[in-house]
């Protein structure tokens, strides 16, 4: 088959990726959270070197692929460590509140503990919730003893760290 019939990678779409979404919520994060953000800025800007050494129109396709990636995550990360509005643990509440600690029990009576995190740190399977999520909402500003609903479901507050 002739070269003129082969179909290059569709490389140069992935050099003007667009952007990752921003939510529109406010950036709230925990000290953890937040040397996080720090730390992936910092990859990321080595990474991006490291890439760049080669000029631009030497690269291969891969490279400039993987340039472009980069270059669009640390557009991303960037943006979220500049709005980023570091909370300052919250001692002696007797209220649920970010980056407080729950321990929930389901009307099953299965128990789930979970830390309400910013956006970018949440991992429902770590046991890290955003505050935007509808359970997190559900929870902010609950007692112990007290039940939250979310969705068709109910669970009451049993512990909060």
């Amino acid at each position: 088959m002739s070269v003129a019939f082969t179909k290059e990678p569709d490389v140069e779409l992935l050099e003007d990726l667009p952007d990752r979404p921003i939510s529109p919520h406010r950036n709230l994060v925990t000290a953890e959270g937040l040397a996080r953000i720090e730390q992936e800025v910092e990859r990321l800007q080595h990474e991006l070197t490291q890439l760049q050494i080669t000029p631009q129109d030497e690269q291969s396709p891969e490279e400039r692929a993987a340039t472009a990636r980069v270059a669009r995550d640390l557009r991303y990360w960037t943006a979220r460590r500049s709005s980023a509005e570091l909370v300052p643990p919250m001692v002696g509440t007797d209220r649920v509140h970010f980056a407080s600690k729950v321990t929930i029990e389901r009307e099953d009576g299965r128990r789930h503990t979970y830390r309400i995190v910013g956006e970018d740190e949440a991992d429902p399977s770590q046991g890290l919730i955003s505050h935007v999520s509808p359970l997190a909402k559900a929870l902010i500003g609950r007692r112990v003893g007290e039940s939250a609903k979310f969705g068709n479901n109910e669970a009451a507050v049993i512990h909060i760290a």
